[in-house]
């Protein structure tokens, strides 16, 4: 059920409130700005049945200074992301027992950490959990692409490129001193010309089956996040 479809007499208290958190930054030339928030909600959105979940409208701004040399990315950066979040937390958990954040943008995880450690510590039951497909590559790139073209195959554009192959683990250091735009003039971190929608389906199934999975275990860590 999509809460914003609901009337506030519909809803006595939910059990579990899930909400996708994304962002509104470059993915180079060939993907739509919202990819990261449109992943995150399409997880959620597969998932929400499986763990009798509520669907939230997403969260569709996160902290991207990394790609705010490209036009169209809005940053609200980490500090109100976080903010944001708290005060999220505060509110929905006066009617919700557990609320995660569905996270689709790395660069959210230190306000996400942020945020729901103090809502923990106030005694709120929220966690978050990454939408991270670990042999993926970093950013617009044929993980991402595959995913978009299962998800929403009219909003990837063709002639994708490759950018910047380099492992990200390799290029944060420089990634955090000049930006994505200095690393990989495209905007892509990693290849997306061997994308496909097959493929972005098993990265999408796979997704939901680890949160599911994730949120039926309930088991956040020091970080608050499910594991």
């Amino acid at each position: 059920m999509r809460l914003q479809s609901l009337r506030w007499n519909e809803i006595d208290r939910a059990g579990l409130l899930l909400v996708p958190v994304g962002s509104l930054e470059q993915h180079g030339p060939h993907l739509p700005l919202d990819t990261d928030t449109r992943v995150a909600t399409a997880v959620v959105d597969a998932a929400a049945g499986s763990v009798d979940g509520l669907l939230a409208p997403p969260v569709g701004y996160g902290a991207s200074g990394e790609h705010e040399d490209f036009p169209g990315t809005i940053s609200i950066g980490t500090a109100t992301l976080r903010a944001l979040l708290v005060e999220y937390g505060r509110s929905a958990c006066r009617w919700a027992d557990r609320l995660v954040l569905v996270n689709g943008h790395g660069g959210n995880a230190g306000a996400l950490v942020g945020a729901v450690q103090l809502l923990r510590y106030e005694g709120r039951d929220v966690a978050w959990w990454p939408c991270v497909t670990p042999s993926g590559d970093a950013h617009a790139g044929r993980t991402e692409t595959s995913l978009l073209l299962h998800i929403d195959p009219a909003a990837v554009r063709s002639g994708a490129a490759p950018g910047n192959t380099t492992p990200i683990a390799e290029l944060m250091p420089q990634l955090r001193a000049h930006g994505v735009r200095a690393l990989s003039p495209n905007g892509v971190l990693g290849d997306p010309t061997g994308a496909s929608a097959p493929e972005g389906r098993e990265l999408l199934d796979d997704l939901v089956v680890r949160l599911v999975e994730a949120v039926r275990r309930w088991t956040p860590d020091e970080r608050g996040k499910l594991t």
